[in-house]
């Protein structure tokens, strides 16, 4: 069997690894190991909780051994997708290097750009970051990137599925062609693929593991729940969740409970807390000194239940965590891997419960067939049983008379309700009986009568004269016409003064 002391490594990094109780390396570290130190660029795939970080940190530091850090331009440089990881990475470089004279320099979001640059100035052969705020000190002109001898990008599926890939390219870009590469990812995806044939010359591929698979060690269970209405899902799996918790007992001596949301994070945490149990909330929102604080009180036995988002499913080695929950059941299948890759650690025997409901079948479906075996149906802890809130009957107006907006209802009386009259004046008179008002005679009858005032003769006079007499008859036969006929299409809201006839005395 192959040993540490068969690797080697710097001596100095040998004595680091015993005083740390590690005699044998996993098979990715046995794996990677001898590549990279030979110079050589390095494809490592395994599953979360096999040991990755040590493989490219234990090489680092015995190729770094010899030579000299200069100022911003750091020797090597890690990338990690979160700050967690990248503050892990930090802590396993601490304890391996401890004997050694290096340096290393962190930089994650939440810290002051001012310490981060007081270190950079000072120079450091290792630089550990995530990719937004490296670029952040790139672009201020606080950093160089062409001394970088060694370039090290750890959970490259996490970094695409939140968005780095571009800013991965961009880096690349920036250091030297003739670095060294370890590249390390859980699975390979397509984009993922073309990064490593784009960046990484000729690389050992090291695999020790089938892509997206579950540990052994791990018991994996599945809840189904079925709500009796959906508005109280929520409600109804934090009670299954409550009851699991307290059946499992003494076994479950910490937990990683995980949400898609962090809103429902939050609520999650809450909620255990309001019966009694130790929780805490993480996800990306938090400030960082929070963030680290509650990580800190979940390693150290502190704090019992970690309620997280998927920020805290991949790289945190927290090799105690006896359960983890999954409250919501994860959209992509590969964070279900991930997730439950936070118990069985090290060869440790886990379990992972996940609650589902009917609308999860969907993800259910893809989760099983990314791990290729169905997921064990357990039922619910016996005696088990929703609360009368939770199981209750949609009301039958449930959904109506919300917000704004009138309902159905409300559109249906509004169309039986009788319309009332203009203002509180009597019914109208049917149109047929309505009586005729005298009205003055019209001014224009008066000037008709009118006779115009001598003109000039001319030629075309009497023609001229004939037709405007035929023009003004054929107005007053108009207005006569006019008069006597009946006011219609005004609506019924027409005052009724309106609605009544009009005949002249001519007439």
């Amino acid at each position: 069997m192959t040993k540490f002391s068969d690797l080697k490594l710097d001596p100095k990094v040998l004595q680091a690894i015993a005083e740390a109780g590690y005699e044998t390396p996993t098979p990715i570290q046995a794996g990677a190991i001898p590549p990279a130190l030979e110079g050589k660029d390095v494809l490592g795939i395994a599953q979360t909780g096999t040991g990755k970080t040590a493989s490219f940190t234990l090489p680092m530091i015995t190729l770094l051994g010899r030579g000299r850090a200069r100022a911003r331009m750091p020797r090597s440089l890690v990338l990690a997708p979160t700050r967690e990881l990248a503050a892990q990475v930090a802590e396993n470089f601490d304890i391996y290097s401890k004997h050694t004279k290096l340096t290393k320099a962190l930089l994650i979001g939440g810290v002051s750009f001012a310490e981060q640059d007081k270190l950079i100035d000072r120079g450091v052969d290792v630089l550990i970051a995530t990719p937004g705020r490296l670029l952040d000190h790139f672009e201020r002109g606080k950093l160089l990137l062409t001394g970088v001898q060694i370039m090290v990008v750890d959970e490259a599926d996490r970094m695409l599925d939140m968005g780095f890939i571009p800013d991965i390219e961009r880096i690349f870009s920036l250091t030297p062609f003739t670095r060294q590469t370890l590249f390390y990812s859980a699975t390979m995806a397509p984009e993922i693929e073309r990064i490593t044939n784009a960046f990484l010359h000729a690389p050992a591929r090291v695999e020790v593991a089938r892509q997206a698979t579950t540990s052994e060690t791990i018991e994996q269970r599945l809840i189904e729940i079925t709500p009796a209405r959906k508005d109280q899902t929520a409600k109804a799996k934090r009670e299954l969740l409550r009851a699991v918790i307290e059946a499992e007992g003494a076994a479950c001596t910490n937990a990683i409970l995980f949400c898609n949301r962090k809103t429902e994070v939050d609520i999650l945490a809450k909620s255990l807390k309001k019966y009694g149990f130790d929780a805490a909330p993480i996800h990306g929102d938090l400030d960082q000194s929070q963030r680290m604080k509650t990580l800190d009180g979940f390693r150290d036995g502190s704090l019992r239940f970690l309620v997280a988002s998927d920020v805290a499913a991949r790289g945190l080695d927290i090799p105690a965590v006896s359960h983890v929950f999954n409250f919501d059941v994860p959209s992509h299948a590969e964070d279900y891997v991930h997730r439950i890759g936070r118990t069985g650690r090290a060869g440790r025997k886990g379990v992972a419960v996940t609650i589902a409901t009917p609308g999860d079948k969907k993800y259910l479906d893809a989760i099983e067939a990314l791990v290729k075996n169905p997921l064990p149906r357990v039922e619910a802890p016996e005696g088990f049983a929703l609360s009368e809130a939770a199981q209750r009957a949609p009301r039958k107006d449930d959904g109506k008379d919300k917000g704004r907006g009138r309902g159905p209802r409300d559109r249906d009386d509004r169309k039986r309700r009788p319309v009332k009259p203009h203002g509180e004046e009597a019914p109208m008179a049917p149109l047929e009986t309505a009586s005729p008002v005298a009205m003055p005679e019209p001014k224009e009858e008066v000037r008709a009568e009118r006779k115009p005032e001598p003109k000039p003769e001319r030629k075309s006079e009497p023609r001229q004269d004939k037709r405007d007499d035929r023009r003004d008859t054929r107005k007053g036969d108009r207005r006569r016409e006019d008069r006597d006929a009946p006011v219609v299409g005004m609506g019924d809201h027409v005052p009724d003064f309106l609605m009544r006839g009009i005949k002249s005395e001519d007439a």
